[in-house]
């Protein structure tokens, strides 16, 4: 399955006083793009209270700043699957350049339970689409 990437509107809020984007915002950046890529590779129907994901780490590489002019695109990866958790990859391209990477590992959470699950096989093969080849 293609997927494309997930592509993100430079606001001028998400901008510093040196013109280019705050390094938080990427945070968010990623987080839209997972969302993005979970859509497709999920659907759209996952009760995400009782088949959720919880943060627990995240790592952003700055290559090059991204500008309020700038279209970036991102692509997500997964790059680990374990028994609970897994670590999605991140590439932040602009016009086909790559400008940051970054990457998170999430837990899988039972909100309604207030507990972790372990992957069930199904997100395990979901997951899989994303592996990088």
């Amino acid at each position: 399955m293609k997927i494309p990437p997930a592509k993100m509107q430079v606001r001028f809020r998400d901008c510093d006083m040196m013109g280019h984007v705050n390094n938080a915002v990427y945070l968010s950046y990623f987080e839209e793009s997972r969302i993005h890529y979970f859509s497709y590779i999920f659907g759209n129907n996952r009760d995400w209270r009782k088949n959720g994901v919880v943060l627990r780490k995240n790592e952003i590489e700055y290559i090059k700043p991204v500008l309020l002019k700038d279209a970036p695109e991102i692509y997500v990866y997964t790059e680990h699957i374990g028994t609970k958790s897994f670590t999605m990859a991140y590439e932040l391209l602009v016009n086909g350049e790559l400008y940051t990477t970054g990457r998170s590992v999430l837990v899988c959470f039972d909100s309604t339970q207030n507990q972790t699950y372990a992957l069930t096989a199904e997100m395990r093969s979901a997951l899989e689409i994303l592996k990088k080849k």
